[in-house]
């Protein structure tokens, strides 16, 4: 384990992710995609629970009412005191589930899905009007995605290939344009899973069986590891009051088990993050 890594909380999460900050509690969030479970933990005192319980959910974002925004098997949910309301479904046939997601600064959300067979998988654009947009369809997990600094590229990965994207991203009007490969990963490395940025647009970006969380340049250099002490590990993002604590989901766990797979994890780094986006579906 790297220097630092503190454990959080270990509800032994089938599959950890979309570690989320919330500014507003001083609260991260996390959630457990196979066993429908949200959690939530204090970042001062690191209490910690599990505040709801669903069906499967591939992703979450905060909505800016304070609702949050699930995004569960071909199903798109809003969760507000613990109540559920379907707001669309049925999007796409050929998706397994919904499976990581970000919302832009405009309050659109961007959703990766998992496809049913090994290309059926893509990315989609939910605009606030709830209107749902493909962008393109050629994975079998898309996975972690976020924005430069300046808002200017969208980065985006696909598991499958093992590959990250860098796209020119257009603000107004949130159309993602000239996509090419910003990195592939060696099989060694382990698969490209979820990441974030920091303000220097450096990238911090899981390791699915690779134990750890790689910080890279702009130009795809790695420049930093953080281990982890299992292998699978999915997703990071920044929080605290100084954005400069990196959250990390890990996966692998099972309900009774007695192993650190599922844990979340934090670090303290000498870089700040960036407050992630809430989205205004709807707003």
């Amino acid at each position: 384990m790297s220097s630092g890594v503190v454990a959080v909380a270990n509800y032994h999460c089938e599959v950890g992710e979309n570690p989320l900050w919330d500014e507003r509690t001083n609260r991260i969030h996390w959630l457990d995609i196979d066993t429908g479970r949200l959690f939530r933990a204090d970042h001062a005192t690191l209490e910690h629970e599990c505040f709801y319980q669903g069906p499967v959910v591939g992703g979450f974002t905060f909505q800016d009412d304070g609702a949050l925004l699930l995004f569960e098997a071909d199903r798109i949910v809003l969760l507000r005191d613990g109540q559920r309301h379907v707001l669309k479904e049925g999007i796409d046939p050929d998706m397994a589930r919904f499976n990581d997601v970000i919302a832009d600064s405009e309050g659109r959300v961007f959703a990766g899905t998992i496809g049913k067979t090994l290309r059926s998988g893509g990315l989609y654009r939910v605009d606030r009007d709830l209107s749902v947009t493909c962008l393109w369809k050629e994975t079998g997990c898309a996975n972690g995605m976020g924005f430069s600094t300046d808002l200017e590229r969208f980065y985006w990965t696909c598991s499958t290939t093992r590959r990250i994207f860098v796209s020119d991203y257009e603000r107004a009007s949130g159309e993602l344009r000239n996509r090419r490969v910003y990195y592939e990963a060696p099989e060694a490395e382990g698969t490209p899973d979820g990441l974030t940025l920091d303000v220097r647009n450096r990238m911090y970006t899981a390791r699915w069986g690779g134990s750890s969380v790689l910080e890279m340049t702009e130009s795809a250099e790695i420049v930093g590891r953080i281990e982890l002490p299992v292998s699978r590990v999915s997703s990071a993002c920044f929080g605290g009051p100084e954005l400069d604590t990196l959250y990390v989901t890990t996966a692998g766990g099972r309900e009774g088990s007695t192993s650190d797979d599922g844990t979340l994890y934090r670090v303290k780094l000498a870089t700040q993050g960036r407050p992630e986006f809430r989205s205004r579906i709807g707003l």
